[in-house]
Order: structure tokens, then sequence, then C-alpha cells
């Protein structure tokens, strides 16, 4: 299903994913040196006294010329990839479409419901300047967002999710096959899917097992439903549905409930909501697992802090730096799985070498935008879900 790039729209992609591996690796530790070298010592002087948060250190840096020229470059990036992106699908879009409802008329593996509404935290924003977000259509009933998304996805992540842009998705597989080697589950529930990046690897790694990816957005789910059909995937189906709201599936129906990279993207009332709703569907033993970004932990640096914060300002993500600084564990305790019953666990994308060799610093964190991910997770203890 992935649209099909010329020449001139291959080279595109390529400047722009070493650009962006260029900007995270070599220009982006220029901040460290700018704000250790410049900003703190202007900071220290001005005020008597270090920053006291990462908010501080925002207003300093936000002075510094070689971080706004580097702001601006990366902005300027995710900009130029959602161009070329749009590009390039808007020039095939008759071809996509009619392939996408080829795929999905004949496989079974898409449900939409027009009655889903859109959450106003998805909506009011283009998320990672995406025209129309998850969610947009050019034209009733097509795949545009979804397309745009999965062709330049390899380009925003300089390659660092593999050739199918579904390392995340593989990393999680890794890591239960390490961790339970036997463990079979039954039903399997990915919550904002977008395209099912993260879900097929997943439906692949367990053949046996049930897997429901849910979405409120229909344009997205099109595509990547087609697209998991085009991959000869049979044992998923995608789902027009809020996780907010699982109440078509009854208590403890899924042995398995996880989100990648979703929950920075969630409103302070949507994201409490969804957790719970997580617990009720989950079956007692069952594991919760959400792939997200480190939280802003007293441990962590506050200049890691406003580094990790740049989406939040720059990138459309409204939501990233107050999700960010909350206790997970905490969040997940009120939605109802006990402290002992949770971990958390650093995982990291595997991906296709071959295609992509890793940068010489590739064991380097880069504040965000490597494929390293800290994972809040939990086993549902039986007791509790027997007690309930």
């Amino acid at each position: 299903m992935m649209p099909r790039t010329t020449h001139d729209e291959t080279a595109r992609f390529n400047f722009l994913t070493h650009f962006n591996r260029h900007l995270s690796g070599p220009l982006g530790s220029g901040n460290r040196n700018a704000y250790e070298k410049r900003v703190l010592p202007k900071f220290r002087v001005e005020n008597g006294r270090d920053p006291e948060h990462r908010y501080e250190i925002r207003d300093a840096m936000g002075q510094d010329p070689w971080h706004r020229m580097w702001s601006a470059l990366k902005r300027n990036s995710m900009e130029m990839r959602q161009h070329t992106g749009r590009q390039v699908v808007l020039r095939q879009l008759d071809e996509l479409d009619a392939m996408a409802k080829q795929f999905n008329e004949h496989s079974g593996l898409l449900e939409l419901d027009p009655s889903i509404e859109q959450p106003y935290y998805q909506t009011a924003v283009d998320i990672h300047c995406q025209p129309g977000g998850y969610h947009g259509e050019e034209r009733p009933g097509d795949v545009t967002v979804g397309a745009n998304y999965d062709v330049g996805m390899f380009a925003t992540t300089g390659g660092a999710l593999g050739g199918l842009n579904d390392g995340g998705g593989q990393a999680i597989v890794e890591w239960i096959k390490k961790e339970r080697p036997d463990w079979r589950p039954r039903r399997i529930l990915d919550i904002g899917c977008t395209v099912g990046h993260n879900a097929v690897p997943i439906a692949l790694a367990f053949p046996d097992a049930e897997v429901i990816a849910i979405d409120t957005a229909a344009a997205s789910l099109r595509y990547g439903a087609a697209r998991a059909a085009g991959l000869g995937v049979k044992n998923i189906k995608f789902v027009q549905a809020s996780g907010e709201d699982l109440s078509r599936w009854e208590d403890g129906y899924f042995d398995w409930v996880q989100t990648t990279m979703f929950l920075h993207e969630l409103s302070a009332k949507a994201l409490p909501q969804i957790l719970a709703e997580s617990n009720r569907v989950l079956a007692p033993g069952g594991l919760i697992f959400h792939i997200e970004q480190p939280e802003y932990s007293d441990e962590m640096p506050l200049f890691e802090q406003f580094m990790r914060d740049w989406d939040a300002f720059n990138n459309n993500e409204p939501f990233w730096s107050a999700m960010h600084a909350l206790d997970m564990k905490d969040e997940m305790a009120k939605a109802g799985f006990p402290k002992d019953s949770q971990f958390t666990v650093g995982v990291r994308a595997v991906v296709d070498p071959e295609i992509f060799p890793p940068s010489p610093d590739a064991e380097e964190e880069d504040y965000g935008r490597a494929a390293i991910w800290n994972a809040y997770g939990a086993w549902k203890p039986a007791a509790q879900a027997q007690a309930a």
C-alpha cells in the first residue's frame, strides 16, 4: 500500500532522512555546549542561582543564536517532510484510494463506525504538523493522511524504525518473547493504532491471537487495514473506536492491552479514562503495556527535560510536556493497577541495518528522537480481579 516515489521524491526523502539524523546527532550536541558555555553562566550572573525548572532553561535558551538556529532547522525539517509526503500522496491519490478500497472490501480487516466522534484533543491542532492530523480527508473516504504518515515516517525517524517503520512493534515483540517465551495471549488490544505500524508485528508474532487495533480516525484506519492486508496479515482487525469507551468489549476480554507513543497525545481528562477502561477489559493475569518517553522525574537533569520538551512547543504536541511530568505509576495505580504489579523497562527498536546502517553514535540517547522508549507496564493480579 505504501505510495511509490519518483527519483526526485526519493532524493528529497533521502535528504530529509540524513538531515534529521544530522540535526539529532552532531548539530544537536551543540545545544549542550551553548547551555554550558553561554546560557548557564549568563543566567547565573543575572539571577544569582541555577535554573529551577525546564521552563527557565527554555526561556534562556530561546535567546541563544545556536539553539534558535537548530530549533528553526528542526521545525522546518518536519514541515518539509509533510510537504514532500503530501506531494507524493496527492499525485497518486486515485490509485491509492482504489487500492485501499479493493483490499478492504475483500479482507474483512476493517470495521468503521461513523458515529465515533473525533476528540477535540486530536482536532485542535495538526499533530506533528501533518495537515489534517490523523483524521483529515481531502475527499470522503480517502487515505491521504494514512499514506502520508507511512511514506514519510522513515525520513522523520532517520530510518531508525526500519524499512516498514515497524521497529517499535518489533521491539515490543522482542521484549515479550524474552520476558515470557511461552505466553500465548488469546486477544490483544492496541489503542491508538494509527496505521498499524506497531500492531502488525504483534499480530505476525502471535498468529493464533485475535488482534484488535482501534483508533478514532477512519482515514488512518482505511489505510492501515489495507496495508495489513497487503502484508498478508490475517488475524488483525482495524476498528473505529475510542479508547475512552471500550464498552463494546466485556470485562476481562483481552489478555494484553497496549499503546505505543500514544499517551502523550491525550488530554488530562482522556488519559486516566483510557487507563481505567484498559484495566476493565484486561483479563486477570493480563498485560498492560504503554510505550512512551521517560517521565520528567527528579532524577532527570533539567537540561534533558528541556530538550525532551522541544516537541511540546515546536512540533504540535500540546500535551507532551504535561503528560511526561506525570508520575505514571501513580496514574496507573489510580486506574486500578497496584504499584507492586507495575514495572518499567527500556525497549529499543529492532531495525533493518542492511537498509539503513546505524550511525556511529547510535548508542547515544538524543532526547526523544532516537528509537529508544520507556515502557510502563503491569501484570494484572488475579486476586485483584476476583475481588472486584
